[in-house]
């Protein structure tokens, strides 16, 4: 399978586990506690094999950029967290970084 393709299913591990974090209150509701350590694990079982053939530095990237920009998003429309307009371009910021850093030639696999 790509590793392009485990990155996006890591990062959205990611996501529903942070999502699940919030969810959670604390590890008070059973469900979303679950779904905290099921999202987390699989993030980073993904991860391991992923960096089997990307570049650490890379990976990480496009992993925490992404994912933050997603549960950032995510924090805005489920949770009604708070969404400054300048928050908006920092995520700008962090997908144009991560942009530049396959431009500059680091997303090639080995």
């Amino acid at each position: 399978m790509s590793p392009w393709l485990l990155l996006g299913l890591a990062i959205v591990a990611e996501v529903i586990g942070s999502a699940s974090l919030r969810a959670s209150e604390g590890f008070t509701r059973w469900l979303p506690s679950a779904l905290v350590v099921l999202g987390y694990a699989a993030a980073f079982f993904l991860m391991s094999q992923i960096l089997k053939t990307l570049p650490l530095g890379l990976t990480y990237a496009v992993w925490s950029g992404v994912g933050t920009a997603l549960t950032a998003i995510i924090g805005w429309t489920f949770f009604r967290d708070a969404f400054h307009p300048v928050a908006l371009g920092g995520i700008a910021l962090i997908i144009l970084g991560v942009v530049v850093l396959n431009l500059g030639g680091g997303g090639h696999a080995k």
